[in-house]
């Protein structure tokens, strides 16, 4: 298993991964972009505030790295870096497939992403992730996974992942919705020749969306790696956005909100790795201060205050604007 690398390494940022949504593209829905960007986001600007998060990350401690085909650039930003730095052997590549990137590098574009979760696409993202991180990438997971996609009943697209994994190439999935749950509970019970299938589940969860958390105690306990992302619900949990509990606890401590809203995180013993989704230096920076913060019963308390019904947080996600 490629994660057993993290377990040995011996720096407290080892379980924090970075995740490239946010820097692959010039749109996404974290809030606040137009500060965390230059105005300049063109292919090349973007390549080298990636390449300045990766070489920061990895410099810090951080050994897990999470690109996708739909994060726009992202895989092939990561490729350069992992080629520029051939010294670096001992991280965890991941990316995504059953999303394509439809934006044309436009943040006013009318679709950024298409899903298509067919056994065609996979064989299509396969060959171009690839093109790009050869015998680089140990984990392939399926992008934003619902408990009725065909992803997870497709049994031809089952044997290829299956002989993907026998190649050495970690199999997994990722959720997304309110039903996150159901579609971790339905790929849990995929099975090729009576083995499991998945071997990663990477899912949302934040102090504002707990509903995932019973799903994925129970896939920690099946041995499988727990990947959570959005741990700053796309900017609502870190600076100005955050709400007054978590600043007073950050403020407590002589931490920022974000280093708060990830330790929550940290702190739920089924986390194998929590992604930041920095995109500056000095964001990344704050991130990693989470694993030293004490969240005590008493601050726990106060953070589970904050947790709304996962409908109503998936809508709000839903009216977040592309910037």
């Amino acid at each position: 298993m490629p994660f057993a690398r993290l377990n040995r390494a011996t720096t407290p940022t080892a379980h924090i991964g970075l995740g490239l949504a946010a820097v692959g593209r010039p749109g996404y829905i974290t809030l606040h972009r137009d500060r965390d960007l230059p105005a300049d986001r063109s292919v090349d600007a973007l390549r080298a505030r990636t390449h300045e998060l990766l070489e920061a990350a990895y410099a810090q401690g951080v050994r897990y790295f999470d690109a996708a085909r739909s994060y726009g650039r992202s895989e092939e930003y990561l490729a350069d870096w992992l080629t520029a730095r051939p010294d670096v052997t001992d991280v965890v590549i991941g990316s995504k497939w059953g999303y394509a990137y439809t934006a044309d590098w436009r943040v006013d574009a009318e679709t950024h992403e298409v899903k298509d979760h067919s056994l065609a696409m996979f064989e299509r993202q396969r060959a171009e992730t690839a093109a790009l991180l050869g015998d680089r990438l140990d984990l392939y997971q399926i992008h934003s996974v619902t408990a009725d996609s065909p992803a997870l009943s497709d049994k031809e697209l089952h044997a290829r992942l299956a002989a993907l994994a026998a190649e050495g190439t970690t199999v997994g999935v990722s959720t997304s919705g309110p039903g996150q749950a159901d579609a971790i509970r339905a790929a849990l019970a995929v099975t090729v020749d009576g083995e499991p299938l998945f071997r990663t589940v990477q899912a949302t969860y934040n102090a504002l969306e707990t509903s995932a958390a019973p799903a994925l105690a129970e896939a920690h306990q099946a041995g499988v790696t727990v990947i959570v992302k959005e741990a700053m619900a796309n900017g609502r949990l870190a600076g100005a956005e955050a709400p007054a509990v978590v600043r007073e606890i950050g403020a407590d401590a002589g931490l920022d909100a974000d280093a708060v809203a990830l330790a929550f995180v940290l702190h739920q013993p089924w986390a194998g790795v929590v992604l930041s989704g920095a995109a500056t230096v000095t964001q990344l920076a704050g991130n990693l201060h989470a694993p030293v913060l004490d969240l005590d019963e008493g601050r726990l308390d106060r953070l589970d205050a904050l947790v709304e019904e996962p409908e109503a947080y998936w809508r709000h996600r839903a009216s977040l604007p592309w910037s």
